[in-house]
This record gives structure tokens, sequence and C-alpha cells, in this order.
């Protein structure tokens, strides 16, 4: 055979397997594209074609993409991203949300326990008189649940109706009975006494106070805790920049369009691109480890005064010695009482001289509703000994994706951004949004306004875990996130093909929350609920009440706000 003939079929056959291992990858990576339901398989080519049209899986050689294809690898990307997101922070997320539900089911049961023991210990002790007080008991402690759970009611206010309405109950049994109730005006006279005469000593006092401290340390767990959840849902729908989206197209699908449905990146080259998207989430790990901190001084703190089991659990006995103080000063209370009202005016009732004159067995004391051993303190000892797992979460989850997930241990075949090589040669930079001005992979312009947000948040709640206040803050409920929201109002980079509306909806906010995420601020409602209360205003309370009362200093800011005024009434 002549030798030219023999040449060109040779290069003939090489063309031809050349073809046909192209057209076979490309059968493979029609494959993956189906199985992963990443789009139709309409969109992919028969045969390996010139890759001239894409923008970020660009080659020089054939390929086994288009450019629709491309734009779903990139939705694909991301998609896979969320997930892994989601999915790292679902055991963190359970934690929380079922101690939220634990905390909040403990906190029921010490209020009916609390509220059963006080009907119980007057009924033995004054039993004529039980039944009329089993009422404003229960108000009291229907309050009591609700200013635990999130609302603003005043303790101070709680706590003074409670016994203001008591007084004329144990005024009309123990200090002056008779037949028939006391008329309606005659009782609202004893009401308006009860404080001007002291008539139940300290104890609305004590008990103000006690509510108050310990009441607080409870709303404020709560609190740190659906905020805790709102931190999570806020990170798990991060919105990618394009700058984001481009690298994990590149890193995740780039390899497919050459056949290489099986390689994995580099681990440096996962460590760039991870640590350039999640850059934001970066800067969240000082904050988050300090709220972990913070959780724990507070439930350090949660004892005598602030611990609200104990505070509850002893109601009971303080409203005992109350109308105990009442009875024992009789005397001098009929004698102010006789000064302020007059004589006691009545009703007469046959039915109700009957009922006084009957002997009534004392209402059974119901068995405890909580499990032995399940105390308020046992349940967070173990919750926040299960939370320091995740302090360092937020400065590690670049990291332990790539570790986890998505990238190929040092010393085997990985993808470099370009083709398959032994290892990634180009520099590996560090955590966070500083760091990543070098970053070869991505480029990351600022920190997610989203995530700056969650992170005043953060301060915030800090700041009141630890006892301090910071007014210029105001509540958490001021301080939006943005993220999530019904019109998709997100940061980065962002056209229409990309979907942004959609990504997280309304998933980011927190469902399970029945507590007010309003913030108080500890040092001005400690004074508001205390009213009449022996406690005085710090000087640093005073100061900042004065000035923020001062209309000099009110006339100061309008003078220097009106300049910016006339500059945007000129533009």
């Amino acid at each position: 055979m002549d030798l030219p003939w023999t040449n060109s079929l040779c290069v003939l056959a090489c063309l031809f397997g050349s073809v046909l291992g192209n057209s076979n990858k490309c059968d493979e990576v029609r494959k993956v594209f189906q199985l992963r339901q990443i789009g139709p398989s309409q969109l992919l080519p028969l045969s390996p074609r010139p890759g001239s049209d894409l923008q970020v899986c660009s080659t020089r050689n054939l390929t086994c993409c288009t450019k629709k294809m491309e734009e779903r690898y990139q939705m694909a990307a991301r998609r896979d991203i969320q997930n892994l997101l989601q999915m790292s922070s679902s055991s963190l997320k359970f934690l929380i949300s079922r101690n939220v539900a634990a905390f909040q089911e403990i906190f029921e049961q010490l209020m009916k326990q609390a509220e059963n023991n006080s009907i119980s210990v007057l009924q033995e002790s004054y039993r004529n008189m039980a039944d009329h007080t089993m009422e404003p008991i229960r108000e009291l402690f229907t309050d009591m649940g609700l200013y635990l759970l999130g609302s603003e009611l005043s303790v101070e206010d709680m706590v003074q109706r409670f016994f203001d309405s008591l007084f004329p109950l144990v005024y009309d049994h123990l200090i002056s009975p008779g037949l028939g109730d006391l008329s309606p005006a005659y009782a609202e006279c004893l009401r308006g006494a009860r404080r001007d005469i002291r008539a139940f000593g300290q104890a609305p006092n004590i008990l103000t106070d006690q509510i108050w401290r310990s009441g607080m340390s409870g709303k404020l767990l709560l609190q740190a805790l659906h905020l805790g959840i709102e931190v999570i849902n806020t990170t798990d729908h991060l919105q990618l920049s394009r700058e984001c989206r481009r690298a994990l197209l590149k890193m995740h699908y780039c390899p497919h369009c050459q056949g290489l449905t099986e390689s994995k990146p580099c681990m440096g080259y996962c460590l760039n691109v991870m640590r350039g998207c999640l850059a934001s989430l970066a800067e969240i790990d000082t904050h988050w480890r300090e709220f972990v901190r913070s959780l724990e001084g507070l439930s350090a703190r949660m004892q005598g005064p602030q611990d609200l089991e104990q505070v509850l659990l002893g109601v009971h006995t303080l409203l005992h010695d109350a109308v105990g103080h009442v009875q024992r000063n009789g005397q001098r209370i009929s004698t102010q009482v006789h000064k302020l009202c007059g004589s006691p005016s009545r009703r007469p009732s046959q039915s109700v001289s009957i009922q006084r004159g009957a002997a009534k067995d004392p209402l059974p004391l119901k068995a405890a509703l909580r499990p032995a051993g399940d105390s308020l303190a046992q349940r967070r000892k173990d919750f926040l000994s299960g939370l320091r797992i995740y302090r360092t979460y937020y400065g590690g989850l670049a990291d332990q994706l790539c570790v986890n997930d998505l990238s190929r241990s040092d010393g085997t075949s990985c993808w470099n951004g370009t083709s398959v090589v032994q290892s990634y040669t180009l520099r590996v930079v560090g955590s966070g949004i500083k760091a990543q001005s070098s970053n070869p992979e991505v480029k990351v312009k600022e920190a997610d306004p989203v995530i700056n947000q969650i992170i005043d948040k953060l301060k915030h709640i800090n700041q009141l875990l630890q006892g301090k206040s910071i007014p210029k803050l105001g509540t958490l409920d001021q301080i939006e996130t943005g993220s999530g929201d019904s019109e998709g109002r997100y940061s980065g980079d962002c056209d229409d093909e990309d979907g942004c509306g959609g990504s997280g909806g309304g998933e980011v906010k927190s469902k399970v929350s029945r507590v007010s995420k309003t913030s108080p601020d500890v040092s001005s409602d400690h004074n508001h609920h205390h009213g009449h209360h022996h406690h005085s205003p710090s000087a640093k309370d005073l100061d900042r009440k004065s000035t923020s009362r001062s209309p000099a200093l009110k006339w100061a800011i309008w003078m220097l706000l009106l300049p910016c005024l006339h500059i945007l009434v000129a533009l």
C-alpha cells in the first residue's frame, strides 16, 4: 500500500476515535445532567462543539456545553451551595428550636404549678374567702405568662392591680366580715385606699422586684434564642453575588463541559472560592462567639432573685404572708379604712350568707406537671453544653464545606478551574472580608448589608444579655434585616434571569416565634416597672433621661440639620 495513503488512513482513524471519545464523554454529561435534574436533555448538543459563546466555561477545545446549559449549571451550583448551607446548619437550628419550645413549655408549667399552689395555700388557710381569690390569682398568672412570652405589660401595674383586687376580699372576710357582699362603690374605695395604708406591707414591692428580675432574664433567654434562629435562617438563604455565582459554576460544573463529570476541585481552589463566597458569614464569627458566651453569662446569673423557677414556686408563700400581714394589722388597717371610706356598705344576700357559713374542703393541689429532674436550670445547662460545640460555626463554615463535601484531598488529581492537575498552585487566602482583597478566584467588593444588619442585632442582644443597654440601636425590630422578604430585596449584583426575588422567600423569618422580638431597655424597663419602688435610678440613667428631654439639645440638633435641609431642597 502506498505510504501517503496509509498515513491518511491513520489520521482519519485518529480523528474518528477522538470524535467518538468526545461523543462518549458527552453521553456521560447528558446522564449526569438528567440525573441531577439540572434541565431538559434537549439543551445538550448531540456532539462536541466549539465553546466560543460560553461566558465562564470557555475553552479552546470542543465542549459538551451550550450557553443555555451554562445558565442552568449556574442555577444548579447556587442551589447546591444553599442546600449545603442548610444541611450544615440543620443540627444547630434544631438544637435552638427544640430548646425554645422546651423553655416555653417549662415556663408555662411553672406558671400553672405556681397558680395551683397559690390557690391551694389560700384554700387551706383562709377557706371562706379562697373561692373569691381564684379570679385575681389567675389573672395575675395570666399576665405574668404574657409578660414572660414577650408582652410589654408593666410588672408594676400587674402586681399592683392584683393586690388592689385582693384587698377588698381580705378586708371583707378577715378584717370586717358581715352578711352580704361589699357594695361595688365601697370595694372600689378599698382598692384605691390599699396603697396609701400599705395594707400588705412590702409584699407588693418584693413580688414586683422578683417577677421583674426573674422575668426579664427569662424573656431575654427566649428573645436571644429566637434571634439565634433568625441568624441561621438569614445565613441559610444568603444571596450570592454575581462574582460568587460565576466562581461556583466554574468550580462545580465547568469540568462537566469537558466530560469530567467525576472531578472535584482541589482543596486550595475550593477554599479560595468558598472563603470568597462566604466572606460575609465569616464576619459573624466574633459576634456569634460572644453570643454563646453572653448566654452562658445570663444563665450563670439566673440564680436567687433571677431564678424564675425559684421565684414562681415561692409566690404562694409570699402571698400567704401578705394576707397574714393584713390579718395581724387588722386594727390599724380597719381604723385607716374607716377614715378614708367610712363604714362598710353591703348588699344583703342569703346565698352569700349560706356560703360563708359552710365549710368547704380545700382544693387539692394538682400534681407537678414537669417530669422529675427536668428543672429550668438543668435544661439551660444541657442546652448551653450543646450550643458550645457550635461557637466557632461561622468562622469555619467555608472550610467545613470544602473538607466534608466539596473538594478532593491533596495528592490526587483535582480540578483547578481550568484543567485537572495534581495540586493547586495559587495562593490560598484567609477568611473574612479583608482577606479577600488578594483572592485569585472571587472578587469581593464589600460586606453583605443584610449580614451587617444581622450582626447589629447580635451586638444588640449581646449587650442586653450582659446586662447593658444601647439605646442608640433601638429595638431588634428597628434593626431591619430585609433578608427573605416578599419583595426579594437582597444585596449583591442581580439580574432578571437570576431570579433573585425567589431565593429563600418568606422562609427566612422564624415561624416558631411566640415571643416578641422587641428588645427592652434593661435599665429603663426596670425603672418603669417599679414605679414607687424604693430603688432609685443611677446617675447614668438620670443623665441619659435629662439629655433626651433637654429642649436646648433638641434645638441644637435642629440647627445642625437645617443646612442639610437647605442643600436637599436646592438639589
